[in-house]
């Protein structure tokens, strides 16, 4: 299936660029979510008329994603758990409960931007997690995780 990305996807392009991909990701996930169209002849010429307001919006994307970068960068977040004698979590610290410690720290994010690259925490002490804003902004940050009294 030829497809025209409207957007710049990871792994796949960036705007205007017709690339193949497989019938059921371009059906089920790019086209349903606006991300590209079908490559015809008149989905081809609708694109080149609105090409600069799609790249001026992208534009506008990374402008406001590099922002919130810098507000991300800034912040140390503490995760207060219950946990054992030797360190080890009752139950682990996953994209929810970080998603929760900040907002309780005043930066809202959400739970498809956080990357956990070793899966859910399960021990105390300082981790370093991925907050991905924008396919080319991706902010390390290290999560505090300490035993509750």
């Amino acid at each position: 299936m030829q497809v025209i990305l409207l957007e710049k996807v990871d792994n796949l392009g960036s705007i205007g660029d017709m690339v193949k991909v497989k019938s059921g990701y371009g059906r089920n996930y790019l086209i349903p979510q606006g991300k590209a169209a079908l490559a015809t002849k008149i989905n081809i010429t609708k694109f080149e008329a609105m090409r600069a307001d799609l790249e001026k919006r992208a534009a506008e994307e990374l402008e406001n994603a590099q922002k919130r970068a810098e507000h991300v960068k800034e912040m140390a977040v503490t995760i207060a758990v219950k946990a054992g004698s030797e360190g080890k979590l009752f139950g682990s610290v996953g994209t929810f409960d970080i998603v929760e410690a900040f907002e309780r720290a005043g930066c809202p994010i959400e739970r498809s931007e956080v990357r956990l690259p070793a899966g859910p925490l399960r021990v105390v002490g300082e981790h370093e997690i991925e907050i991905h804003l924008h396919t080319d902004v991706t902010v390390p940050v290290t999560l505090n995780i300490v035993a509750d009294e």
